[in-house]
């Protein structure tokens, strides 16, 4: 999931976005997507989409009223992986990470990724295992590896 759907914008059908990407601008950089609502996935498109303030706002494509955008409130965007560019070197999709066993360095295992936070200056893993922990995700600095093909996460931290 890249992004949601929020309220309507104004009264032609547009909506408000949120966007999980990064830069969240990226979010507007595809017009063909995929919504899911209700559990389903729906092929839909952007028609029109730009920044708006500190928001994005879009137009769907059939959408053209402001009751028709408020039944879209709350759905997922998605694209088909194929159509995402490789996140390149030391950079990962938060999708891959979750589900990842996160192991110590000292080999202990401390659970699964759950699922991920942006807290603005890093992310942070929230890993489930006998207790739920919080590892911020710091590259060389907390994080030692991470092998998608192993399933594995390995972290220096220390928790009280």
């Amino acid at each position: 999931m890249l992004g949601k759907v929020g309220a309507p914008w104004g009264v032609r059908g547009w909506v408000k976005l949120t966007s999980f990407t990064e830069p969240r601008e990226a979010l507007l950089d595809y017009r063909e997507c995929f919504m899911r609502r209700s559990g389903e996935w729906i092929a839909a498109s952007l028609e029109a989409s730009h920044p708006q303030g500190k928001s994005l706002v879009g137009k769907l494509a059939g959408i053209d009223d402001r009751d028709a955008a408020l039944e879209w409130r709350g759905a997922e965007i998605g694209f088909p992986r194929e159509q995402m560019p490789s996140p390149g070197d030391g950079h990962y999709y938060w999708a891959d990470l979750e589900g990842l066993e996160v192991r110590h360095r000292d080999g202990r295992e401390l659970g699964r990724v759950a699922y991920l936070l942006a807290t603005g200056e890093h992310d942070v893993l929230v890993v489930q295992g006998e207790r739920e922990v919080l590892i911020p995700f710091v590259m060389d600095r907390v994080i030692l590896s991470v092998d998608l093909t192993a399933g594995v996460i390995d972290v220096d931290w220390e928790w009280d």
